[in-house]
Parts: C-alpha cells; sequence; structure tokens
C-alpha cells in the first residue's frame, strides 16, 4: 500500500497525517497515545504490530521542545506509520508502551537515558547505556558538545568544545 493510501486510511481517526519522502507520519497528542497504538495496531487494514523503534528530538527553542517518533511495522501488509507525540520542555513524561509493544522496553530506556524524558509505568526505566552516576542527558542541545574529559595512556584529552590548538 502506498503512503497516500495509508495516510488516507489513518486521517479517517486521526485527522494530522502528513506524508513525506513517501513515508506516513501521524502526530498526536500525548494523551491519546496509546488509544492511537492500539487503533493503529488493531485495525485489520493498518495491522501495525511491530514496533521497530521509538527514538526522540530536541528542540530547545520550540514548543513542545521534545518529539518522541514510533516507528511502526505491518508483518501482515509490510508497511509503515510514523507516529509521533510532543513533550514540553516542563513535563517530558509520557506513558511507556511496553504493555503493547515490549519491544518498546530498550527504546524507551535508551530514550530515558539519553534525552531524560521518562515513560510512566516503565518496568525498569533505568540507564541503559551509560553508568548509573551519568549526570544530565548528552542528547540534548544544552550539553556540552565535546563530552568528557578522557584519559588514554597516561594523557589527558579535553572534551572537543574545550581543546586549544
Amino acid at each position: 500500500m502506498r503512503a497516500e493510501e495509508l495516510a488516507d486510511l489513518v486521517r479517517a481517526r486521526y485527522p494530522d497525517v502528513v506524508v513525506a519522502r513517501g513515508e506516513a507520519t501521524v502526530v498526536v497528542d500525548r494523551s491519546e497515545l496509546l488509544d492511537a497504538l492500539a487503533y493503529l495496531r488493531d485495525e485489520p487494514d493498518l495491522s501495525l504490530d511491530s514496533l521497530s523503534g521509538v527514538t526522540a528530538t530536541d528542540w530547545p527553542d520550540r514548543t513542545p521542545r521534545y518529539w518522541l517518533a514510533y516507528d511502526l511495522y505491518s508483518m501482515a501488509h509490510t508497511h509503515r506509520v510514523r507516529l509521533k507525540v510532543g513533550l514540553p520542555e516542563d513535563d517530558p513524561h509520557v506513558r511507556s508502551v511496553v504493555a503493547m509493544y515490549p519491544t518498546a522496553n530498550w527504546h524507551e530506556r535508551e530514550v530515558y537515558d539519553f534525552y531524560g524524558i521518562v515513560f510512566d509505568g516503565h518496568p525498569d526505566l533505568r540507564r541503559i547505556l551509560l553508568p548509573d552516576g551519568w549526570d544530565g542527558y548528552p542528547l540534548r542541545k544544552t550539553e556540552d558538545l565535546g563530552g568528557v574529559n578522557t584519559r588514554y595512556r597516561g594523557a589527558f584529552i579535553p572534551p572537543v568544545d574545550r581543546r586549544t590548538t
């Protein structure tokens, strides 16, 4: 099914659908997230039964600041839809979708680890790649560019944005 046809099917229930570069993307409010995912999964013509990823972007000067993208795939129909949810800077919380899509477990932990977005109801929300004591969220645009101080073979290497000649 072409992206335009897919968008028309989704648009019947959720009007904010965009087709760009051959991909259909639906935008919903965070309060509609679980209902929208259930609809996309359970509607026979859509049957988006596989969650291939959850990612985030950070736009510090915009409202909403954070955007989550849920990439869905239909095993039966072999088509894809992206669902996006915006989150405000002062309340970066959204419901976990692990109960609906178990693959979200690791994806949500990674987004939490790098962006600090909290997935309410997640069964084990803790850092997944960074050490437990890590301070901050490295993929937020407000973090330092260069990373952390590094010692390598006895030499000290400062972060990229603090290096001089």
